[in-house]
């Protein structure tokens, strides 16, 4: 089984949509007895609580499911997930307090698009989840295409 783990900051905007939209993907490409997805945040402030309004509408309006899903912070066993997709750099920096000796990789999504931006910008500060959406879809499908080249699924 190949884990991914999304990162953001309160783990209710950008990583529950990334994982959301990455399960989704894994979901229609048939993998999801081979890829477990899940996310969590570097921060507390959110913990248990449903993803943000603006996000679970966002989804809606994708038809992709949020069923279950709930705010979590990251902890030292997430150290084992094959690939932890940080939202920006101060989310890296703040993952490596927690996670100091991962199993696989830990990148930055927009690294894996052609893209002028290299964060996903925060819909909690813009408003813009559209903006939010379209950039975790397009770097979300590059990250399916990655992994089943490295992984050989």
């Amino acid at each position: 089984m190949v884990r991914v783990l999304f990162v953001c900051l309160g783990n209710i905007c950008r990583s529950p949509m990334a994982e959301a939209i990455f399960r989704h993907q894994v979901l229609q490409a048939g993998l999801q007895n081979q890829i477990e997805v899940e996310s969590a945040g570097t921060g507390s402030w959110h913990i248990g609580e449903r993803p943000h309004q603006g996000t679970l509408k966002k989804m809606a309006e994708h038809r992709i499911d949020t069923t279950g899903m709930k705010a979590r912070q990251i902890v030292k066993e997430d150290e084992m997930y094959d690939y932890i997709i940080a939202m920006d750099e101060s989310n890296i920096t703040n993952l490596k307090e927690v996670i100091t000796a991962p199993k696989g990789q830990v990148l930055l999504l927009l690294t894996l698009i052609d893209n002028p931006l290299t964060e996903v910008p925060d819909p909690y500060f813009t408003n813009d989840f559209e903006q939010t959406y379209q950039l975790i879809h397009e770097a979300s499908e590059a990250l399916l295409n990655k992994i089943r080249k490295e992984q050989k699924i």
